[in-house]
């Protein structure tokens, strides 16, 4: 039976669809998927409708562009729709390749593999699954079979997915809760060695995984902290687990963060998020050739662990466009000196503004945090947010950004008046002036004590308090 062309297919019409059901986005989220997000996004004026996007921006129907501090949560590195990365998917869906007959070898996994090891020499061997989670399952399930061990420590705040195992690494209770039990595990404050070496001396720990830098809160490890954690686990055989989901691919300004401080070589690495493209999920695990060996250790293990989607032809092509893009553009450079830019611009503020408490990060993963006010005229307000809920100030900062400004930002965690900026890597001084022109506005704003912004914060006090 010969195969059918596209174009007789006329019962399906994707611009069609949407031109006939895409202004039912809310009310279709609202009764299918997860109720409670359109019932937020409504909450705080963050429902808007972006009908197309390019690089850093988002356009409304009104023409209206709107800068991305966001990228999708660190997917889009390179901005919305890199042109390189669409030809590459472009390119091979054309080819018609012979994709995920799980008994053969295909050469994009391979040469994907290999590329992603040049940035990380000591490593050896390459998993490919879907996603940032299943990046950090891939490690621990190593680690627990390399080892022989159970237990696995991680820092508090850490956030390393949501998944039955990564959740039971992740620091925050507001997301463990109601889904316990969960695996072996022990959690340590960041940077505490006593701590790390007391647990280690039981004997039972498989690993350490962590973040260079916490995406809750923008917390840097200490100094030193990593190449002596290193020095630790090794001494009680155990292993490093170096969280790259967000922090990799470039974000801080090295290829990895781990890479900042000298002698930290991970056993394991997790990459994911911006890995794609932002096109095609991949999530991508690193590791020692002895490790992948414990765990692959016979033709009758070949499958022990494997991911249905993992390394399909489309994700391969994506990754494969993304390092080259990285190279060719000097991605890297660029968010070492972008980041360094808004970072010391937006600290320059500190003094000017005593809400302002402290800007800190890396390349361009930037947290922006609020604290208490010393003068009399603010406090009041201050303490009415904190009381109903810890956050409300910062979202308070959030929502005018957006409103008054275009520019979309995020709160960097639950109960945190913490702002991450983490924009796509190929941002430049044009956006680092819009945003710092837009935040010392909100922030003189927010200084008046009174206006509009305020107004919005009884709004969300209100919120907070009917639940």
């Amino acid at each position: 039976m010969a195969e059918p062309d596209a174009a007789e297919h006329k019962g399906f019409d994707l611009g069609r669809l949407l031109a006939e059901r895409g202004a039912e986005r809310y009310e279709l989220h609202a009764r299918h998927l997860n109720h409670q997000l359109p019932r937020m996004l409504h909450t705080i004026g963050f429902d808007k409708v972006y009908e197309r996007a390019e690089g850093a921006y988002f356009w409304d129907a009104d023409g209206q562009d709107y800068l991305d501090m966001l990228a999708g949560f660190g997917v889009m590195g390179l901005g919305r729709h890199h042109p390189v990365i669409r030809k590459a998917l472009h390119d091979v869906l054309d080819a018609g390749l012979a994709d995920l007959t799980r008994f053969d070898c295909p050469p994009l996994p391979g040469l994907l593999a290999e590329k992603l090891l040049s940035y990380a020499p000591h490593l050896d061997r390459v998993f490919f699954g879907n996603s940032g989670t299943e990046a950090v399952e891939t490690a621990l399930k190593f680690a627990r079979c390399a080892t022989g061990r159970p237990r696995v420590l991680y820092c508090t705040h850490a956030f390393h997915g949501l998944t039955a195992g990564s959740l039971s690494v992740n620091g925050e209770t507001g997301f463990r809760d109601g889904f316990a039990p969960l695996l072996p595990d022990t959690a340590i404050a960041m940077g505490d060695l006593a701590a790390l070496e007391r647990e280690l001396r039981r004997g039972d720990v498989a690993a350490f995984v962590v973040e260079p830098i916490q995406g809750k809160g923008v917390h840097e490890t200490p100094p030193g902290f990593l190449r002596a954690a290193q020095e630790l686990l090794h001494r009680h055989k155990a292993l490093l687990i170096a969280d790259e989901v967000q922090t990799g691919v470039g974000r801080t300004g090295d290829f990895f963060a781990y890479q900042h401080e000298e002698g930290v070589e991970p056993d394991l690495v997790c990459v994911a998020k911006a890995l794609s493209g932002g096109y095609v999920p991949v999530g991508a695990t690193l590791g020692k050739e002895w490790i992948f060996k414990k765990v692959y250790s016979s033709m009758d293990r070949v499958l022990v662990h494997s991911a249905s989607f993992g390394s399909n032809a489309q994700a391969m092509a994506a990754g494969l466009a993304t390092l080259a893009v990285m190279d060719d553009e000097k991605v890297v450079e660029n968010a070492r000196t972008t980041g360094e830019l808004l970072r010391s611009r937006l600290a320059a503020l500190v003094d000017r503004y005593e809400l302002l408490h402290e800007v800190r990060g890396r390349g361009l993963m930037i947290g922006i945090e609020f604290g208490r006010p010393k003068s009399l005229k603010l406090r009041g307000g201050w303490a009415m947010l904190q009381a109903a809920r810890k956050g409300l100030f910062a979202q308070m900062v959030v929502v005018p950004l957006l409103q008054r400004h275009r520019i979309l930002t995020q709160v960097s965690g639950d109960h945190l008046e913490v702002i991450k900026l983490i924009p796509p890597l190929t941002i430049g001084e044009k956006e680092v002036d819009r945003f710092v022109a837009a935040f010392t506005d909100v922030m003189d704003d927010a200084h008046k004590g009174s206006g509009l912004m305020w107004d919005f914060g009884r709004t969300l006090v209100k919120q907070a308090l009917a639940g």
